[in-house]
């Protein structure tokens, strides 16, 4: 059975709300409507941010997950029966700080994943940052890792997700500046030394500076766009992932198999621990294929959210 999803990559300048349900109801009556919709980073808490001091910008934006927005995008999802990334939200938890959030639902309207951004873009964002990496399962499909912006700079933001079993990674991003060129190539390694797909949402201009990707397991960049406001349409194999591991990233790279059962711990005075051998190899989705998992030992995952393998 094979496992592939057909996604769709909206490269767009802020919205009100009303806008971006109107686009997105348009978007699921032409050909690229997809089953995985996915926006860039604060895509509906952007507008008029820049003339705003920080309390005003709270204050228009922040509110908790299951508040009136929270519902409305749920609604959205159900509606359309579709898996609905909006981008990135303003938080505003039960301490009352206030986080730039990742929020994911499936097609019964359901929260089923929210990732607060670990490495927020510092002096200039001043949320409060995430302290967790979320996984989520698409079933039948595949699992998926969410990082938002910055945090493809910090390879460990991706190899851990990929450690807890993602196949894809969707970076969800909103850069305005030249830093963009940079995060290219950044997410085409983060995808070929993990061995993932990883999809990169920028906003478009003027706001932001576009590019936004679609990368596969091998660092090949499948679709790809300028700066302009555009929706990107592209299809995951999710089998691509365990083939790569399987026969090599070109046919001569195994990365997640280069530690031996019998190898001594390596030693990360960086972290203050160590890489244990035993638990290197990243989880593998029920999902995969029988013939494409590895030869060697298989970890299986624990359910989404949680902490890695067993």
């Amino acid at each position: 059975m094979s496992r592939h999803l057909r996604l769709a990559l909206v490269q767009a300048s802020a919205q009100s709300f009303e806008d971006f349900a109107q686009g997105l109801r348009s978007l699921m009556k032409s050909p690229n409507a997809a089953e995985l919709v996915i926006y860039p980073e604060l895509h509906l808490c952007s507008l008029g941010a820049e003339t705003m001091s920080e309390r005003e910008y709270y204050t228009a934006y922040a509110e908790p997950l299951d508040g009136p927005r929270g519902m409305a995008l749920a609604g959205l999802a159900r509606e359309l029966g579709i898996w609905l990334i909006p981008g990135t939200v303003l938080e505003r938890g039960a301490d009352g700080a206030v986080h730039n959030t990742a929020v994911v639902y499936n097609p019964q309207g359901e929260l089923v994943a929210d990732y607060r951004k670990i490495f927020t873009w510092r002096p200039y964002e001043p949320m409060c940052p995430g302290r967790r990496f979320v996984v989520f399962d698409m079933p039948g499909t595949g699992r998926v890792g969410l990082s938002i912006c910055y945090d493809a700079w910090y390879p460990e933001v991706t190899r851990h997700l990929a450690w807890m079993g993602a196949e894809l990674v969707v970076n969800l991003v909103q850069t305005s500046t030249s830093g963009r060129a940079q995060e290219i190539p950044l997410n085409q390694a983060n995808a070929i030394v993990n061995q993932i797909w990883v999809a990169s949402v920028n906003g478009a201009a003027p706001t932001a500076q576009g590019h936004s990707l679609l990368v596969d397991p091998e660092g090949g960049i499948r679709v790809a766009a300028g700066m302009e406001d555009t929706t990107l349409l592209g299809v995951i194999d999710f089998d691509r992932v365990a083939a790569t591991r399987k026969f090599g990233t070109s046919g001569d790279s195994w990365p997640w198999d280069q530690f031996r059962a019998d190898d001594s711990p390596l030693e990360l005075p960086l972290y203050n621990g160590h890489i244990d051998p035993a638990t290197w190899r990243p989880a593998i989705s029920p999902e995969t294929r029988n013939d494409l998992r590895p030869a060697g030992p298989v970890v299986f995952c624990r359910p989404a959210g949680e902490n890695g393998p067993q």
